[in-house]
């Protein structure tokens, strides 16, 4: 098993390029079940998430090829509709397939999903939407059983609440369903909207992108043509870059980034100091020497994202006074606070906030990666701890940074990937 050793404290610099949004490229494959013909997709992130969403393509007939960050993917022909637990136990996203196949086939058979331990992400939105469009759905031995014999039908559907996956799974379930589907309380984040643009260039009627309102007109179970596109840039690998250049004090440029995905992002950074050179593409960090406390709350888009609390409660220990960072999307995502604390954080929980001391002291130790975001916290304060830093089940990391050392490397951190 590999970990990651890091040497600090240690100043960055130079630019590093964000890749492709895992977030945005998991639907995205998982839409291809729609499509009528081979489709070319570039800025495709090679990441470990994206690799298993592809082997469960495969493994459902499709064919693909991918390399230098270009997916050539295929799947008109398939004709198995099981997605089994092998695959599925490893990846909560796993789950977008459901809806493509049950609107595609009239039936299909999907197991229940796997993926980080942050907490309960049920996926009991995403069946009753589609029961509402017709589908008759049960659960045995693990698996959703998913059956519209007819296909399914446009339906106005409100979500109980603002969920992702359910916004995008119930889109392409929509997008061959028969008739009009108005979706209510959806969720608005850059992945959902990418998705949605892509539909609408392939043919797919929507209105109201953007907005947290949907209305689809469906194919009748005709598959699209989808043309070549690129995946928009990962917000959340951006946002880890830039407060890796707070935390170290390091002027860095990240480029291939969106500014308009990082609004929220880019704000909380400005009230602890930081200041900022933005272009179209490009974000240059300015830092500040005296860090400024930082009051956050986690929300859906366009609030500050759940996905980049870790990273911000690690730069907090640097602050000049406390912090308060509250999760209210996740109840079980401050794992890698005790992590943290064995580097010699000072951070207390109340319920869902973290309460971060300012000034804190860190010194290299042995932490254990908890979660795909915690690993990444967990890097941000080895750069500021003083000695050896190892950080084990880097696994995690891998799900969703690409080419991750490689990148600090280039930047300047001393930072090995080594054998257990």
């Amino acid at each position: 098993m590999d970990y990651l050793q890091i040497q600090g404290p240690t100043r960055l610099s130079g630019e590093v390029r964000i890749s492709g949004a895992k977030n945005a490229a998991l639907p995205i494959i998982a839409m291809m079940l729609l499509a009528k013909n081979r489709v070319e997709i570039d800025n495709m992130p090679e990441v470990v998430d994206i690799k298993t969403l592809l082997k469960l393509i495969e493994n459902l007939g499709g064919n693909f090829a991918l390399e230098d960050n270009h997916l050539s993917i295929e799947t008109h022909k398939i004709t198995n509709t099981k997605a089994t637990y092998d695959i599925v136990k490893t990846m909560r996203a796993s789950i977008l397939v459901l809806g493509p196949l049950l609107a595609r086939f009239g039936h299909c058979e999907v197991s229940l999903p796997g993926g980080c331990a942050i907490g309960q992400r049920p996926i009991d939105l995403h069946l009753k939407a589609l029961e509402q469009m017709g589908a008759s759905i049960s659960i045995h031995a693990g698996y959703v059983q998913a059956v519209a014999e007819d296909g399914l039908k446009g339906a106005e559907i409100i979500f109980d609440k603002i969920t992702v996956t359910g916004t995008a799974n119930i889109v392409m379930a929509a997008a061959l369903a028969k008739g009009k589907s108005t979706l209510i309380n959806c969720a608005r984040e850059p992945e959902v909207v990418q998705l949605c643009e892509v539909l609408r260039d392939s043919g797919v009627s929507i209105e109201g992108i953007g907005t947290s309102q949907l209305t689809i007109y469906g194919t009748d179970r005709r598959l699209i043509e989808i043309e070549p596109f690129s995946v928009i840039p990962d917000r959340i690998e951006a946002g880890t870059y830039l407060c890796a250049g707070a935390i170290t004090k390091s002027t860095m440029s990240i480029t291939n980034a969106n500014p308009h995905h990082l609004s929220a992002v880019i704000t909380k950074l400005e009230e602890m100091g930081c200041t900022f050179d933005i272009t179209e593409d490009r974000i240059e960090i300015r830092p500040t020497e005296f860090i400024k406390n930082v009051n956050i709350i986690t929300q859906e888009y366009p609030a500050f994202p759940t996905d980049l609390q870790a990273q911000f409660l690690a730069l907090s220990t640097q602050a000049d006074s406390t912090s308060s960072i509250e999760e209210r999307l996740f109840e079980n995502r401050f794992m890698h606070v005790s992590e943290l604390q064995r580097l010699g954080a000072d951070i207390k929980i109340s319920g869902n906030t973290a309460l971060v001391a300012g000034e804190s002291e860190l010194f290299g130790a042995d932490v254990m990666a908890t979660d795909l975001r915690a690993s990444s916290a967990l890097i941000l304060a080895a750069l500021v701890a003083k000695g050896e830093t190892n950080i084990h089940r880097i696994y995690h990391l891998d799900r969703g940074y690409e080419r991750l050392e490689e990148k600090f490397i280039s930047l300047g951190a001393n930072i090995k990937r080594l054998k257990e």
